[in-house]
């Protein structure tokens, strides 16, 4: 079995509990945060939105750069749920068929990350996809299971039962 076909059943199931977590966001809780310090909800669903689009742009380039010429690349704003899931839904779509698409030795080919031009990292893209994709996602969405948490929205089961739901 290919290599990126044996990662679709993980790629699948993390983004379905993906999802699950972002369908729980109120749009009245959009600009809510838990400290200072904090992304707002909407943001950190956004953000959550948008990781999954680090999978096409990772299998379709060798490189990117967060700030070429000094200018950070924007992401685009979502106000709404349903602006989110559609983003989200967007995203998922064409990185999981970038992922079914890849050949083996195009996941081991190695791909940066700049900023401004100065290199940040190189890892091969099945690492890239591991880590900036799907680890990342893990733990913005556990970020946004304690915002749900402490708005009193109920968590939804990811790994086994939460304190609102069966897993089964």
């Amino acid at each position: 079995m290919a290599i990126g076909k044996s990662l679709l059943p993980e790629f699948d199931h993390e983004m379905a509990n993906t999802r699950k977590t972002l369908e729980r966001v109120p749009d009245e809780k959009f600009n809510w945060k838990p400290h200072d310090k904090s992304f707002p909800m909407g943001n950190l669903a956004t953000h959550l939105a948008n990781l999954p689009s680090w999978g096409t742009l990772t299998l379709s380039s060798d490189s990117f750069d967060l700030a070429p010429a000094g200018q950070p690349v924007k992401t685009p704003e979502l106000n709404s749920t349903q602006a989110v899931l559609a983003k989200f839904d967007e995203n998922v779509a064409a990185t999981r068929a970038a992922i079914a698409g890849a050949e083996d030795e195009d996941l081991f080919k190695p791909w940066t990350l700049l900023s401004n031009g100065n290199t940040i990292l190189t890892l091969p893209k099945i690492a890239v996809l591991r880590s900036f994709v799907m680890n990342h996602m893990i733990h913005h969405r556990a970020q946004l299971g304690v915002y749900l948490r402490l708005n009193d929205i109920p968590v939804p089961s990811i790994y086994g039962p939460s304190a609102d739901e069966s897993a089964f």
